[in-house]
């Protein structure tokens, strides 16, 4: 994007988050005037496009109600059962967070708006690093996934995929990136991320960004570097790619980039030589402004381990998007980590909230009905509040739960911002408790600073309920790396055992009265041996999901994924008390 181009970007930021209500109004009345004949919503609103009547007959709904129609749609049925225009293709979400993967239309204007967005969140990130499309190549790791043929012949793919085909994107990927297309589309992603990190070496003085759509992709291609430096190095010296590396077109893509140039493998031997890899990013690209890659959310419990890695690289977190909708930008790109809000834009859909209770009082409510309560407008949010979010689109989503909990930090003129909480549906539950991927992130983050002094990182951890006894019990996998070549087998025994009992006192009131009344047993944390997150996040990638889009479950559902695990245990430690 020009300097004008970045100007014009924020400016239209200002313009729409200034007249954000009246843009909301705007955005709710097109899709009435368009769509309140098609099928779906003939039945709750007979064809009138009234707001009122609107949010009073058309109900709250999931994917699970959606489902039926959109199927529909994608075996031959016309696309006026639940859209005015037609479906152009599908977009894939990634099936990592709920099992199966969804199916959302996708119209040209929905398309427009995906590129309407990339543009304002990089007029943002030019404001605070410069014109980095002018100032050399983004070293960003990227892998699109398989698309599927629907039986009336549109495609589905992931968002991400999507873009990647795009002419737009073909033409400006040897300018602004160092990843040829062929390492992208490569079907064995170790092969395609070997040969992207390959030629981000070869041309590391030209890169200016490093990144990935989510942190955990970045954090494996460290690792991944971690464990083929040599290789790589020789790989550089020599001219020549690896042997293992068979295809095709990843290979006619470096044979353009390589040469023999043993002064530059010599340079990152030196580098990657080291006792400690702390700093390495920053090392082998020192031109990079910043790490590119989305922190919040379940991506936040890589942060620790990122910035050890990055040191003194900002980690920023761009926008916030879902398969279902596009919603909010970083305003302040260069702020910490655990304080990124992102300002919604009024124009990307009509946006309502569903304001979200606190589940753990001291005495366990009734499940609230949807239903009875009334969803509050984009604008009149209030700071503070948690809300999960509901989405209409141009799309054929009408009153649709993401299933994402935001909470409203503040606003930007009059548009709210929000930081990311949690996902909705991810709870631990034994009896009558409800543990949410935040309750479990907090306790993770209280346990685990007993092993920092020491001289250890927790670097994944996930978990499931282990019913197979009674009474049940949460289970933890983690996999903990030693700093400076330690090696995990020193730490002491008594460590992880009090890491049980600093994770039972660190969550909520209902829990640890249920673990007094022996309704819930004894936590458990099971130690895997180093490589059993990359293990699990091969077999999820084999399943189809793209290692870009690829989100690391907070709980295991399913049983081939917890073989994986149990099958790489080095130890296991329960918590021996109660907490107080």
């Amino acid at each position: 994007m020009a300097t004008n181009g970045y100007e014009g970007g924020l400016k239209t930021i200002e313009e729409l988050t200034t007249n954000a209500e009246q843009i909301q109004d705007e955005v709710l009345r097109e899709i009435l005037s368009r769509y309140a004949g098609t099928e779906y919503l003939k039945g709750f609103l007979h064809g009138q496009t009234e707001k009122q009547l609107f949010k009073k007959n058309v109900p709250i709904v999931t994917y699970e109600d959606l489902k039926p129609y959109i199927d529909r749609i994608a075996n031959g049925e016309t696309s006026d059962i639940l859209l005015g225009e037609p479906v152009t293709g599908f977009y894939l979400s990634s099936g990592t967070s709920r099992g199966q993967p969804k199916l959302m239309p996708v119209t040209a204007e929905f398309a427009n708006k995906w590129e309407l967005f990339r543009g304002l969140y990089e007029s943002s990130v030019i404001k605070h690093f410069g014109d980095i499309n002018q100032a050399g190549k983004r070293l960003e790791l990227m892998f699109a996934r398989p698309e599927i043929e629907t039986a009336t012949g549109l495609k589905a793919a992931s968002v991400s995929t999507s873009i990647y085909n795009e002419c737009n994107f073909r033409t400006i990927l040897p300018k602004l990136y160092t990843s040829p297309i062929e390492t992208i589309f490569c079907p064995d992603p170790n092969q395609g991320l070997y040969c992207q990190l390959l030629l981000g070496l070869i041309q590391r003085d030209e890169v200016i960004t490093v990144g990935s759509i989510f942190a955990s992709t970045v954090l494996r291609g460290i690792k991944f570097l971690e464990n083929h430096w040599h290789e790589l190095c020789y790989d550089i010296k020599t001219g020549r790619l690896s042997d293992w590396i068979t295809h095709s077109g990843c290979r006619n893509a470096a044979s353009l980039v390589m040469k023999p140039n043993p002064e530059q493998a010599g340079l990152i031997e030196n580098i990657c030589n080291c006792k400690s890899w702390e700093g390495i990013v920053r090392k082998l690209w020192p031109k990079a402004r910043y790490i590119g890659c989305v922190c919040t959310g379940v991506m936040r419990q890589y942060i620790a381990e990122l910035e050890f890695y990055c040191r003194g690289l900002p980690l920023v977190s761009t926008s916030y998007a879902c398969s279902e909708a596009i919603c909010g930008i970083n305003l302040e790109p260069l702020c910490k980590p655990c304080d990124v809000s992102y300002t919604f834009l009024p124009n990307m859909a009509y946006f309502e909230f569903l304001p979200v209770e606190n589940d753990h009082d001291e005495s366990i409510e009734m499940k609230r009905n949807d239903e009875d309560t009334e969803l509050v407008d984009l604008v009149n949010v209030k700071a503070g509040q948690c809300y999960e979010l509901v989405v209409s689109t141009c799309a054929g989503l009408y009153r649709y739960k993401v299933g994402d909990v935001l909470m409203v930090s503040g606003f930007y003129n009059t548009a709210p911002q929000f930081q990311f909480v949690e996902r909705k549906n991810v709870i631990l539950s034994v009896d009558q408790e409800k543990t949410s991927e935040t309750d479990l992130f907090k306790a993770v983050t209280e346990a685990k600073a007993l092993l920092d002094p020491l001289g250890f990182i927790l670097t994944e951890y996930t978990s499931y309920v282990d019913t197979s006894s009674a009474p049940g019990h949460y289970v933890l996998f983690w996999e903990i790396k030693g700093k400076e070549g330690k090696n995990c087998k020193e730490l002491d025994p008594k460590i992880m055992v009090e890491c049980c009992s600093r994770m039972e006192e660190s969550l909520h009131y209902t829990y640890r009265i249920y673990r007094k009344r022996n309704i819930i047993a004894a936590l458990e944390i099971r130690v895997v041996k180093q490589g059993s997150f990359e293990a699990l996040m091969d077999y999820y990638v084999s399943k189809g999901t793209s290692l870009s889009q690829y989100k690391k479950p907070s709980c295991i559902k399913s049983e081939e994924a917890l073989k994986i695990l149990d099958s790489r245990v080095i130890g296991k430690y329960f918590s021996p008390k109660s907490p107080l």
